[in-house]
C-alpha cells in the first residue's frame, strides 16, 4: 500500500487539507473531516506508522472536539475557525472514533473512547440525512464498546433508521428509490447505514430499503460498464439528467464501501461487482479513461473534469483512495483472490 502521499500531506498536527498539485498548502488548515478519514486509513497501516499517525489523527480530534461533544471543524495555524462548521463533521468523526475506539494502541483507545462518550449527549440531535447515516454508521462500530451505554444507543440506532426509512418511503416513486429528491455528495452512505443497522439489530424492512436503494444506484450508475460518479455542477436533480462533472473520489469511495458491506452481507456478486468498479474507477476505469492516482507522488488528484483531472491531490482525495483500497485488499483476501486489472494500473502510469 503506497502511503507516501498521506505522509508528505500530514505533519505534527494533523493532515493538511489541501495541495497545489502534488504539495501541502498549509495556508488551507486542516479538518476534522479529513483527520477522521486519515485515522481510519493509519489504523490499517502497519506497525510503526499504524502508531504515529494513528496517534497524530486522533490527537487533532481530540483537540477539536468541544465541552458539548461537538467538533469545530477547521483548524488555521493554531486557531480553530468554526466557519465550516458541519453535522456532517460531527458524524464522520464519531464514527472514526467509534473505529478507533477498538484499537489496540492504548493512547487511541482512551482518546477515541473518552471523545465517543462526550459526543453521546448530543449525538439524537443530528438532523441532516448524510449526518444521521454517518452517526448510525459509527454506533453500529461502537455497540460494543460501550456497553454502559448500550440502551441509549440503541434508541438512537432505531430513530436515525426510521428516520432514514420515512425520507425513502416519502420520495420513492417510479424509477426514483431514493432518500430525497436530488443526488449530491457521498450517497452511498444512505444506504450504507441502514446496512449498518442491519448488522446490529437483524431489521429486515431496513435491509429491504437499503437494497432497493442500493439497485438504484447500481442502474443509474454503472450503465455503461464503469462507474459514473453524479457530478457536482448543480448534483442530479429528479426529473433532470444527471451531470457527469466534476466527479469527486470521496464519491468512488462511498460507493464502493457500502457495495462491500452489501456483499458481506448478502453474498451476492452483483455487490461485489460495483465494489469492484469503484475501486476501478480511481484507476482509470472511468469516463475519461485517466487514472487519478499520481504513481509519481502516491496521492490521488482531486477530481474528474470534464477536461481530463483536476492537478491538484488534497487530502481527502488519497485517504478515500486509501480507504478504498484497504478495504477492497482485505474483502479479497477474505472472501477470494483479487480479480487485478493490470490494464487499469497500467493507466496510472500516463500520470505525471
Amino acid at each position: 500500500m503506497d502511503y507516501r502521499h498521506v505522509k508528505t500531506m500530514t505533519d505534527e498536527n494533523g493532515i493538511i487539507q489541501f495541495s497545489v498539485n502534488g504539495v501541502p498548502d498549509i495556508s488551507s488548515g486542516y479538518t476534522v473531516d479529513d483527520n477522521a478519514r486519515a485515522l481510519l486509513v493509519a489504523l490499517s497501516m502497519e506497525e510503526e506508522d499504524r502508531k504515529k499517525y494513528a496517534l497524530t489523527y486522533t490527537r487533532f480530534l481530540y483537540s477539536a472536539q468541544r465541552e458539548d461533544g461537538t467538533w469545530c471543524n477547521w483548524k488555521i495555524g493554531q486557531k480553530f475557525i468554526p466557519d465550516i462548521d458541519s453535522e456532517d463533521s460531527i458524524g464522520r468523526a464519531f464514527l472514526a472514533c467509534s473505529v478507533a475506539a477498538q484499537c489496540d494502541i492504548e493512547e487511541v483507545h482512551r482518546l477515541s473512547i473518552e471523545m465517543v462518550v462526550k459526543a453521546l449527549p448530543n449525538l439524537n440531535k443530528l438532523s441532516f440525512p448524510r449526518s444521521v447515516a454517518y452517526g448510525l454508521v459509527g454506533i453500529s462500530f461502537g455497540i460494543n464498546v460501550l456497553p454502559g451505554y448500550r440502551a441509549y444507543v440503541e434508541l438512537v440506532a432505531k430513530e436515525y433508521c426510521q428516520s432514514l426509512i420515512s425520507l425513502y418511503m416519502s420520495h420513492r416513486g417510479p424509477g426514483w428509490n431514493w432518500f430525497e429528491n436530488k443526488l449530491t455528495y457521498c450517497n452511498a452512505i444512505l444506504p450504507h447505514a441502514l446496512l449498518a443497522y442491519y448488522r446490529m439489530s437483524g431489521d429486515k424492512k431496513a435491509l429491504r430499503v437499503a437494497e432497493d436503494a442500493m439497485r438504484f444506484l447500481g442502474g443509474a450508475l454503472f450503465r455503461e460498464g464503469f462507474l459514473d460518479i453524479v457530478g457536482n455542477k448543480g448534483w442530479w436533480v429528479r426529473g433532470c439528467e444527471m451531470p457527469l462533472y466534476d466527479q469527486q473520489p470521496v464519491d468512488a469511495c462511498s460507493i464502493a464501501l457500502a457495495a462491500m458491506e452489501a456483499y458481506q452481507i448478502t453474498g451476492r456478486d452483483d455487490y461485489l461487482w460495483m465494489a469492484d468498479l469503484a475501486r476501478a474507477w480511481y484507476w482509470g476505469k472511468n469516463r475519461n479513461r485517466i487514472s487519478l492516482y499520481n504513481i509519481k507522488t502516491g496521492g490521488c488528484h482531486d477530481a474528474l473534469t470534464e477536461y481530463g483531472i483536476n492537478g491538484n491531490q488534497g487530502a481527502e482525495a488519497v485517504v478515500s483512495f486509501l480507504l478504498t483500497e484497504q478495504a477492497w485488499q482485505r474483502l479479497h483476501k477474505e472472501n477470494r483472490e483479487p480479480k487485478v486489472d493490470r490494464g487499469i494500473q497500467e493507466e496510472a502510469k500516463r500520470i505525471v
